[in-house]
């Protein structure tokens, strides 16, 4: 699963790297948690934002509610589905829709992950080897309430482990590679077959994970102690 992750790297890189016409607003977060906004990147009908992508779409950088509602939801949960299996996300009411028509990028550089040990859970922070952005595949939903205000939310998708996430967890957030952003965000391609292709575990050669501490915890909890390191006797790691 994913339940915590990590937006730390500039703007400037982050409009680079997303190909967006405009420097997106940003603070450094460590530790983004289900119930708050989460920053993400998805195609919108050409005319109605700003960079080129695919299909004659545009890229637009939007700020949602992490925790995925579905249009027909009778109310809004304060966080809903925050997580979407990706082997069944084309068929489960909540999303497929959602897979189909409203797919986003979620830009992280680094997520957590917790591992039991004995009669406790420890957390683990989980990035590239260089540390570098890439982008956990969305999903996105705007539900309009009875008083007229719109609630736009979304999910991570996830996927099995690769070879370092099974020695923590069995699942894990489903990356895509920079190659792949175009057709995760092309509004023609409706396949779910197609679209459940694009959805692999990452290699795990390029990754690398590690303990913190307890501080990460408390989703209230922000700032650059959240990624302290954390000592374990016999880690694996």
């Amino acid at each position: 699963m994913c339940g915590r992750f990590t937006l730390r790297t500039d703007p400037k890189s982050v409009a680079e790297h997303f190909e967006l016409a405009e420097l997106p607003l940003l603070e450094p977060r460590y530790n983004i948690a289900p119930g708050q906004p989460v920053d993400v990147v998805r195609a919108v009908p050409a005319g109605a934002s700003n960079s080129e992508g695919p299909s004659g779409a545009r890229r637009e950088w939007s700020r949602l509610q992490w925790g995925l509602v579905p249009q027909w939801a009778k109310t809004p949960s304060e966080a809903g589905w925050i997580n979407a299996r990706a082997e069944t996300a084309a068929t489960r009411p909540a999303f497929r829709a959602a897979f189909r028509y409203r797919r986003c990028l979620v830009p992280a550089d680094g997520f957590y992950e917790w591992k039991r040990l004995d009669h406790r859970k420890q957390p683990y922070f989980i990035h590239f080897r260089d540390d570098r952005l890439f982008a956990f595949a969305g999903l996105w939903e705007s539900r309009e309430s009875e008083d007229g205000s719109v609630l736009e939310s979304c999910a991570v998708l996830t996927t099995g482990p690769n070879a370092l996430m099974s020695q923590i967890h069995d699942r894990m957030p489903a990356i895509l590679p920079p190659e792949l952003y175009a057709d995760w965000l092309n509004l023609d391609l409706q396949d779910p077959v197609a679209l459940q292709g694009l959805l692999r575990p990452y290699p795990a050669e390029e990754m690398e994970a590690f303990p913190v501490g307890n501080y990460v915890n408390a989703p209230v909890h922000e700032g650059p102690r959240c990624l302290e390191r954390g000592e374990i006797p016999g880690s694996l790691f």
